[in-house]
């Protein structure tokens, strides 16, 4: 078949989230000459343009967490074992030039095309012709669980909702931000018995993002709605756990005014996220240590081999507040324009590639029922049909899975075997 002669192009995607995954796919569906036009649905089957390639994705997890949907696993046990699925489970990433290294990247040297991996079982290094760096923020519990097994974050959040079931007075989220929003809407609507308060330093929600005033305040009113608490206007200068007169745990929580409150649970949701790219070159990097990228995703800063080198998701330095569905088309860009450049180098023809647009600020959250969402073109808008535009009946669970084709069983090989 047709790209048989070649030997197999080696790609390494490091991080099998959101980004990673989208590259993942596109890349098992497009190297086996599936055709694309920009969606991460590819339709149509080109026989002549199969390539030959071996996929390395590399991720400290020993599979995907949903992320976007994380406040409910910390709330309900059962939706929990839905929102991590181990990759051995899905069917779209069981192909025979598909090998996952649960391990973690220390190093990489673009100029040798060489990055070195840290895994259970000590060091390696592993050559690519191509590298998609997708590995995201690091986020802290309870933004995201720690555990990087199935078996042990069952197990945080076992504790985490037993916790929260037994709490007797109120649970304290901390930050009025998307995450502490999410989190007291979810546990709110999960445990409508317990008594939920946001506490949040400033005087509007969502204060650190560039969003209309209209969008803060109509998510306050949703979170009221739900039946949440919300003090506005105060920082928390300290949350000290005492013993209280049964042997639970009580914490009180003091106030930059002075006050104290009682609380069963306290739920920091305001540590800001940091960047896995420690791995990369410094001149890779921007202040923030993100990495910068031009329009096609490749890395810029004079990296040798730049157009061989891609970053997507949340750790690159780009316009727009992060999110899952701009993480996911730019894996699918990087995936695509890789394989535009296979293309070139075998025919004539001048590669064609996508560019990733500059994308305005824009948002959607879920609060307990209702979802409320933002964006230039649609304005505010917020209800139960939001909701199910956005997040359907599960937090958007079923909806990226669909989106990413982590449930379509492949009938070809990479190699078009």
């Amino acid at each position: 078949m047709g790209g048989g002669e070649h030997p197999p192009t080696k790609v390494l995607v490091i991080g099998g989230s959101y980004a990673g995954l989208a590259a993942t796919t596109t890349l098992l569906d497009l190297c086996r000459g599936k055709m694309s036009t920009g969606s991460i649905s590819p339709e149509g089957l080109d026989t002549k343009s199969r390539f030959p390639i071996n996929i390395t994705l590399v991720d400290e997890r020993d599979g995907f967490y949903h992320l976007i949907g994380s406040p409910l696993p910390l709330a309900s046990e059962s939706y929990s074992k839905k929102a991590w699925m181990k990759f051995c489970s899905l069917p779209a990433l069981q192909v025979p030039n598909l090998k996952i290294i649960q391990g973690s990247i220390t190093a990489v040297d673009c100029g040798r095309k060489v990055a070195t991996i840290k895994t259970s079982s000590g060091g390696r290094e592993e050559g690519y012709d191509y590298l998609i760096a997708a590995s995201g923020l690091r986020r802290v519990f309870p933004v995201v669980p720690q555990s990087l097994s199935e078996k042990a974050y069952l197990q945080e959040v076992k504790e985490q909702v037993e916790n929260i079931k037994s709490s007797k007075e109120t649970i304290v989220v901390i930050g009025g931000g998307a995450v502490g929003i999410e989190m007291a809407a979810e546990l709110k609507l999960v445990h409508p018995s317990k008594s939920v308060m946001l506490i949040h330093s400033h005087e509007k929600l969502l204060s650190a993002e560039p969003l209309p005033e209209d969008l803060k305040d109509k998510t306050l009113e949703l979170l009221e709605e739900g039946g949440v608490g919300v003090l506005l206007g105060q920082r928390v200068t300290s949350a000290k756990e005492i013993k209280s007169v049964d042997g639970g745990k009580v914490y009180k929580v003091a106030l930059g005014d002075g006050t104290e409150l009682s609380a069963s649970h306290v739920i920091w949701a305001i540590s800001k996220a940091v960047p896995t790219t420690t791995y990369l070159p410094p001149t890779a990097l921007d202040s923030n240590q993100l990495v910068k990228i031009d329009a096609k995703t490749n890395f810029t800063g004079g990296i040798p081999n730049s157009a061989h080198h891609f970053a997507v998701g949340d750790l690159v330095s780009w316009s727009g507040i992060k999110r899952c569905g701009a993480a996911m088309a730019m894996g699918h860009n990087a995936a695509f324009n890789i394989r535009q450049q296979l293309l070139e180098a075998r025919t004539v023809k001048k590669a064609e590639f996508i560019e990733f647009p500059e994308i305005p600020p824009m948002i959607a959250l879920a609060v307990g029922r209702k979802a409320i969402s933002y964006s230039p073109n649609a304005g505010t808008e917020e209800g139960a049909e939001v909701m199910r535009n956005f997040f359907g009946d599960d937090l958007g669970l079923k909806i990226c899975y669909d989106h990413l084709r982590l449930g379509v069983e492949s009938s070809y090989s990479l190699a078009g075997k």
